[in-house]
């Protein structure tokens, strides 16, 4: 499989930094800061005239036409440039609420129990299900409309919408670009996204307390609902249509996922982790070029070198799985790459700000803008631990290895016999 970038794709890739480079440069991402991350509609409309929204649907209904491989080279720029705002939720929402795509209404995502991101400024909210509903529909509305079936099977009610939104209370976030809101955990559950009538931890489940390191360093903002972050999403395959057989044997253990949707968003938002990932590699070694110490740049001492080069090791990977992810649309290779930028852009935006030193610790420094928001998004769609499941129930569902195989260009010897 060939994942270099064709012409047109370099084009779109070139022409989006650019134009966030115009709209959306150091001073502006400052401001921002300043202002405590509240949107500039301005800049949302420049998105959406520019199809940053639209870029999937189709030309007859007023989109670009393209497809997910080039929704994550934006993306991938978006998260360069930390680009603020619900900008996954938003251009999942194109065609499905009026003005999303031509960036008029900002949409945001109601995503079970994590804090909800710009709730205050959003004119719709999607939920995980993939239904749309106007805020000020679900604040004003006299009555609640009749229940409806969701695609994941559960049943929300427009009463318990407007209860998770009058509900919703501010709370702090550790990134200044990211104003966040939260629910009391009985309308979250009733919003779709936590199982009912069993308890947060579920058997065969971790509590919050048990959670590996790795998933704190992942996010440390804590993540999902203990139980739903362990009862995983083979379900998802029946919204997907692909990779089917690899998770077959997970479906009778998880219950069903929100599907489709929820996987394109872990994967444009693997995107945005992808380009934050790249950009402090960037940052870095510009930084050990330009400092000196001892009569030289400090990117000439080995230890920092080896920094260097562990943040590309990080970020190329990351990219090769989030491009075949893109281009396959397999769940088991989205998990793969959502953990891969994750980490990717964790622990680089980590390294980046141990190259600055001091410098990197201080406010007008943007690495902990960098930082902060990758411990946000890897709390986001999916987290670190629900990756993990994913693929260990891909790994189950697939069976043995063979015991001879042409990947490995001879037999596989039995045990005891000759390496």
């Amino acid at each position: 499989m060939d994942f270099q970038l064709s012409d047109d794709q370099r084009a779109l890739r070139s022409g989006m930094r650019d134009l966030l480079g115009a709209v959306f440069d150091r001073d502006r991402l400052r401001a921002a800061v300043e202002r405590g991350g509240a949107l500039d509609r301005s800049l949302w409309r420049e998105l959406g005239a520019a199809g940053f929204f639209a870029l999937r649907l189709p030309e007859d209904e007023g989109g670009v036409g393209l497809g997910l491989p080039e929704a994550v080279l934006l993306f991938e720029e978006a998260g360069r440039a930390l680009l603020p705002g619900p900008l996954v939720a938003t251009h999942l929402a194109a065609g499905r609420v009026k003005g999303a795509a031509e960036g008029e209404a900002v949409v945001t995502a109601v995503d079970g129990m994590l804090p909800v991101a710009h709730l205050a400024e959003a004119d719709a909210v999607l939920l995980v299900g993939g239904e749309a509903v106007s805020v000020r529909e679900a604040r004003q509305a006299p009555q609640a409309p009749e229940a409806r079936e969701l695609p994941d099977g559960r049943t929300l009610t427009g009463e318990a919408l407007r209860a998770f939104l009058a509900a919703a209370r501010p709370v702090r976030s550790m990134d200044p670009l990211t104003p966040l809101h939260r629910a009391p955990a009985g309308a979250a559950a009733a919003a779709g996204r936590v199982p009912t009538g069993r308890p947060p931890t579920a058997e065969g489940g971790r509590a919050a307390s048990e959670r590996t390191r790795a998933d704190t360093d992942r996010a440390p903002v804590g993540s999902e609902h203990p139980g739903a972050d362990t009862e995983r999403v083979a379900g998802a395959v029946a919204c997907t249509g692909v990779g089917a057989d690899r998770v077959a044997g997970a479906v009778a253990r998880t219950p069903a996922h929100a599907g489709r949707l929820r996987f394109e968003a872990a994967l444009l938002t693997a995107a945005e982790q992808l380009g934050s990932a790249v950009r402090t590699t960037e940052a870095a070694v510009q930084h050990a070029r330009d400092r000196e110490q001892f009569g030289s740049p400090i990117g000439s001492f080995q230890a920092v070198k080896h920094l260097c080069a562990d943040m590309l090791a990080r970020t190329e990977p990351a990219r090769a799985a989030v491009y075949a992810a893109a281009l396959t649309g397999d769940p088991l290779e989205i998990a793969a790459a959502k953990l891969l930028a994750d980490e990717a852009a964790v622990r680089n935006a980590r390294d980046c700000l141990q190259i600055h030193g001091g410098m990197g610790f201080t406010w007008e420094a943007d690495v902990h803008l960098h930082l902060k928001r990758a411990w946000l998004r890897a709390a986001s769609w999916l987290t670190g631990a629900a990756a993990e499941e994913l693929l260990a129930a891909g790994l189950g569902a697939a069976g043995p290895l063979p015991r001879s195989s042409a990947a490995y260009g001879r037999p596989v010897p039995e045990a005891g016999g000759e390496g």
